[in-house]
């Protein structure tokens, strides 16, 4: 066994709904810890998954993911050859660490950001190398190209980024990229993107037809609610794509989640009424910290990171009281899954009593 997974401890999932609500005894409990979509799935999707043709079990799937592969290189306007699914992004974070990771190398992240980046660098006994975002939330790029060193292999940038939800400009990113050697990859996670204001502006889906270390990654479990589906992407430059296709799994994505994915794609009106309704109730939420004066990253995506004195304490009342929020990222601060309105309005009146209570 490598010395370096000895000590991981497991990931402990969060209990499911129906377990929890039940330890609480609470009548009712939401989910706002884990950015999935209040709204659902598009009915597209729920439509393909029940026509779906079941005498095919017996079958490997299409390994290529043919149908979904045409229809997200068109949508991102990127060649087909460029694109490499995987179960999730998850996977494709374990197919990328594995690749280009080598016991001693280093790997630069702005943090706080998603942990599974310095897992999977420990995994692959290489070092994690923190930059601290700036105050506002946003990466500090000066420090980041100041902390590159021959020893740093990976870069990880998730733009916006988990948990403070600030995104960077396109133009900051390719900037910090024209300073990064050649040989050291950086992988630039857009999960959350559909959510931003700007996202046709933000996106640096084209970087990697113009640098060959530059990946571009995304998945279906946020703005299009798959996340019970597992399947992401990622575009990589000509150089690298075949060989991604050669680490990845055969037949990693299956037919169901094909078809499932196919039909998300080719039903936008869903994800845009879900980012419309988002930006709605971000704003809101915006306001009514603003209001309270709490302290907030400024969000572009669908969760928003807020700093409240003895968070712990806050959070563990509103599950109490039918909310789970996401504590434990960063001290005295919490991260709330953006909910439908109603749930929103509940919980900020649950706040207000909270503060009136203490």
């Amino acid at each position: 066994m490598k010395e370096s997974v000895k000590k991981l401890q497991p990931y402990v999932p969060e209990k499911p709904l129906a377990t929890l609500q039940a330890e609480l005894g609470v009548n009712r409990l939401v989910r706002l810890s884990a950015n999935e979509n209040p709204y659902g799935t598009s009915p597209a999707v729920e439509a393909a998954v029940k026509n779906w043709d079941f005498s095919g079990s017996n079958r490997y799937p299409d390994g290529d993911a043919t149908e979904l592969r045409l229809a997200v290189a068109s949508q991102q306007h990127v060649d087909p050859e460029q694109l490499v699914f995987s179960v999730g992004l998850d996977e494709m974070i374990v197919m990328v660490s594995r690749t280009f990771l080598a016991p001693g190398d280093q790997v630069l992240v702005a943090a706080p950001t998603f942990s599974e980046y310095g897992l999977h660098a420990e995994i692959e006994e290489a070092t994690l190398v923190s930059v601290p975002t700036l105050a506002d939330g946003h990466v500090d790029f000066p420090a980041m190209a100041q902390a590159l060193t021959p020893d740093v292999k990976m870069v990880w940038l998730c733009n916006p980024n988990n948990p403070t939800g600030t995104s960077e400009t396109l133009a900051d990113l390719e900037a910090f990229i024209q300073q990064v050697p050649a040989e050291t990859m950086v992988l630039i996670d857009e999960a959350y993107i559909d959510f931003a204001t700007d996202a046709a502006k933000l996106t640096a889906m084209q970087l990697p037809s113009r640098y060959d270390n530059v990946v571009v990654m995304r998945t279906f479990s946020k703005a299009y609610g798959l996340a019970n589906f597992r399947v992401g992407y990622a575009v990589f430059s000509k150089t690298y794509a075949p060989t991604m296709q050669a680490v990845r799994l055969p037949y990693n994505v299956n037919s169901l989640t094909q078809a499932a994915a196919l039909a998300a794609v080719n039903d936008q009106n869903f994800v845009q009424t879900t980012v419309a309704k988002n930006a709605v109730e971000r704003t809101k939420w915006e306001a009514f910290f603003d209001a309270q004066q709490i302290q907030y990253d400024r969000s572009d995506a669908n969760f928003i990171f807020f700093k409240y004195p003895q968070a712990d304490q806050l959070a563990d009342y509103l599950l109490h009281h039918g909310y789970s929020l996401r504590t434990g990222l960063q001290s005295d601060w919490i991260r709330l899954t953006i909910g439908t309105a109603a749930d929103n309005q509940a919980i900020q009146q649950l706040i207000l009593s909270y503060q009136n209570d203490a």
